[in-house]
């Protein structure tokens, strides 16, 4: 590590939200050097304010780590995403990516929240969804038109919706436990201040 990216390092982490951040990488134990040393890259010395961590390990032909880092700074929202990436030669590697959109950027946050017992003083928390856009990336939907007419052979086209998808992120009580929900609730509530700020403005 130079000098620089000490100093980086160190400006992440001097706040008490940034040094939350930081055990909170060094607990999900997913190459925390590098998850925070691109975080400090990207921070660009502005304070944390709040952030959210998600760790999550899929199993297919091979097992797969996968690391997003959600901040939120006075000016802009982070993210970095962190994989998996084996080299050629068989040794391990990992892709660190990121990504910083100022808040007036920001086009909607979407919170999808899952409830247990809704008639019960409106339900128990279970889950959350926080989805967030700022045109940077559209996910297109396409299926082919369908006809009214059973023995109809011709070809109608395709038809779809065109919708936002630059990040989601899904926590579950169920799956990360009852702590990291309450982050991502309390990160969902700053990061809707944040934009109704400016919005307001």
């Amino acid at each position: 590590m130079t000098a620089m990216e000490r100093l980086e390092r160190r400006a992440l982490c001097a706040s008490r939200a940034g040094a939350e951040l930081a055990r909170e990488v060094e607990r999900a134990g997913y190459y925390p050097d590098l998850v925070l040393d691109t975080l400090a890259l990207s921070a660009a010395g502005e304070e944390v304010e709040i952030s959210l961590v998600q760790a999550e390990t899929t199993f297919a032909e091979a097992v797969h780590r996968h690391l997003t880092v959600l901040v939120l700074t006075a000016s802009r929202l982070i993210i970095v995403h962190v994989d998996d990436a084996p080299r050629e030669d068989g040794r391990p590697g990992a892709l660190a990516t990121s990504e910083a959109v100022p808040i007036s950027r920001i086009g909607s946050v979407a919170l999808t929240r899952g409830v247990r017992e809704p008639a019960d003083g409106g339900g128990t928390l279970t889950e959350m969804t926080i989805a967030v856009s700022w045109g940077s990336v559209r996910r297109i939907d396409l299926e082919p038109t369908s006809c009214a007419d059973p023995e109809c052979q011709a070809d109608h086209g395709v038809t779809g919706v065109s919708m936002p998808d630059d990040i989601a992120l899904r926590i579950a009580a169920g799956v990360e436990g009852d702590a990291a929900l309450e982050r991502a609730q309390a990160f969902a509530g700053a990061l809707s201040r944040a934009t109704a700020q400016l919005a307001g403005r």
